[in-house]
């Protein structure tokens, strides 16, 4: 990858003497003038004086000259504000205003024109790698008032893919955008509306997302999703729940597959990552981060943030609210143990024999992140699951039938919904029955707006994220994005009434 600045280059005036040089020449000339106009001022001084209609032609003199002062200052003044001439050794303006001022970062911003309201789209655009083809395309930018304000180069066999982000006048439409792309020598391009987000340039958003991935092993799907926009990423385990081996494999280097649509990458919980794009190939580049970030998951081993929150409820027991993982295997199936067949089939819809088969998948972090509720003698008494399907993201729970109608699911699905918005999600679902007034009421509670599907006697409930996106934008100057979900959700629901939940590391 290169990250290259662009920038309006304009040659240096030439220094400009400060002092003339002195000529006799213009001395003679000043001297002369000054002779003419003291025979001027006698010959006048005379015709007043000793013409017969001097006084007159005093006061006519006078009128005159305070007409011509009046005239001269109201000119002054009308064009007193015009811009000044530009020099005629600077570079002429072009129609596009194309002024950009680089950062330390990298990233490039572009001026306002005046109140012409702007757009951010993101391009990319392939061109021949040939001297002079990136100008020709930017000069084509220029013509349409479009400001660069960042540039990647992914380097390839036969051509350079460019990669903008541009500040575009709101009436230009992308398909005139392509169309003259098009004309200035750039090839498959591809046209997306961008945010205010992808103004962070690529190093910082790299080691931003290796962090996250470096404290959260859940993380590495969502990281691979932001490092690659909008894709459908898939986690294929080396044995399926039901005991059957997997058809899908992977080299240890990776592969890409499918018109380099789809990328392979070797799960270091074993098994295969598949990252679907088919609307825009993968790049070497691309390619070469990703493997990057999965080979630093496999490096760090399983890891899960420990940190716990502990909530009173309203009779005044006490619950913790903590991550789990596949550690706590054992705990979850003796909860299966605990539940009536009634309330395994609401959650798992199918065969009650057949749950403790799904455990070790849902709470593997690589298939999404798991929240457990414990109680005050530390027993296991619910879990809430936030599942990654592709590129949509579905949340399910299971309470022991005893603690139930206390508030904890709806506890853990806000707590929940908070990490979806976290990961970036724009909606979540929910597969559950009708006749499940919990699930349906819990999802009511979140006041979101919400849709239906009923698909041979199941409900799906669709939750659209957009109003918390909002909030969380209109907040994250005075909160951090992405703090601990225990932040998110003081206080809220049933299980927090009481009392503030109080952190425990």
């Amino acid at each position: 990858m290169t990250d290259t600045t662009p920038a309006t280059t304009v040659a240096p005036a030439p220094a400009q003497r400060t002092r003339r040089q002195h000529h006799w020449r213009r001395d003679l000339v000043e001297l002369a003038a000054l002779f003419t106009a003291v025979a001027v001022a006698d010959a006048i001084a005379n015709t007043i004086a000793h013409g017969p209609d001097g006084p007159y032609l005093l006061v006519v003199s006078a009128v005159a000259l305070v007409a011509t002062a009046a005239f001269h200052t109201w000119w002054a003044r009308r064009h007193s504000h015009a811009p000044p001439t530009p020099p005629a050794t600077t570079t002429p303006p072009t129609t596009a205003a194309t002024t950009v001022a680089a950062t330390g970062t990298g990233t490039v911003t572009g001026t306002v024109r005046g109140t012409e309201e702007t757009v951010l789209w993101r391009m990319r655009t392939t061109v021949r790698d040939a001297p002079g083809s990136l100008a020709v395309l930017c000069a084509a930018l220029a013509e349409l008032r479009v400001d660069i304000l960042t540039l990647q180069t992914h380097p390839l066999a036969d051509g350079t893919v460019d990669e903008f982000l541009l500040r575009a006048p709101e009436p230009l439409q992308p398909a005139e955008l392509t169309r003259r792309v098009a004309a200035a020598g750039g090839a498959h391009t591809w046209v997306e509306r961008a945010d205010a987000h992808d103004l962070v340039d690529s190093p910082t958003r790299v080691l931003t997302l290796a962090t996250r991935t470096a404290l959260d092993a859940a993380e590495l799907p969502l990281a691979l999703r932001q490092l690659l926009g909008r894709c459908a990423i898939r986690s294929h385990p080396a044995v399926s729940p039901t005991g059957r081996p997997s058809e899908r494999t992977a080299p240890v280097e990776g592969a890409l597959e499918q018109g380099d649509t789809v990328m392979l990458l070797r799960d270091p919980y074993g098994g295969v990552l598949t990252v679907e794009r088919p609307y825009l190939p993968f790049t070497p580049s691309e390619f070469a981060r990703a493997r990057a970030l999965v080979e630093l998951d496999a490096r760090l081993g399983p890891r899960v943030p420990r940190s716990q929150d502990v909530l009173t409820l309203p009779e005044g027991g006490e619950i913790t609210v903590r991550r789990a993982d596949q550690d706590d295997l054992e705990a979850a199936r003796a909860m299966h143990d605990r539940c009536s067949e009634r309330t395994l089939g609401l959650r798992y819809h199918g065969p009650v024999a057949d749950a403790d088969r799904y455990l070790g998948h849902l709470l593997s972090p690589r298939f999404g992140q798991t929240l457990a509720v414990r109680s005050a003698s530390g027993r296991l008494v619910a879990l809430g699951h936030l599942l990654w399907d592709g590129d949509e993201t579905e949340v399910a729970l299971l309470v022991e039938d005893d603690w139930q109608r206390r508030g904890i699911g709806s506890e853990l699905l806000r707590r929940l919904v908070g990490l979806a918005v976290d990961a970036g999600c724009d909606s979540v679902y929910a597969v559950t029955q009708s006749s499940n007034t919990g699930m349906v009421a819990a999802m009511r509670a979140l006041n979101l707006p919400l849709d239906y599907q009923i698909e041979e006697g199941t409900l799906v409930i669709t939750a659209r994220l957009h109003t918390l996106h909002a909030e969380r934008h209109k907040s994250a100057g005075d909160h951090d994005r992405r703090g601990p979900y225990a932040e998110r959700s003081a206080g809220q629901g049933p299980a927090g009434q009481s009392a503030p939940h109080r952190p425990r590391p």
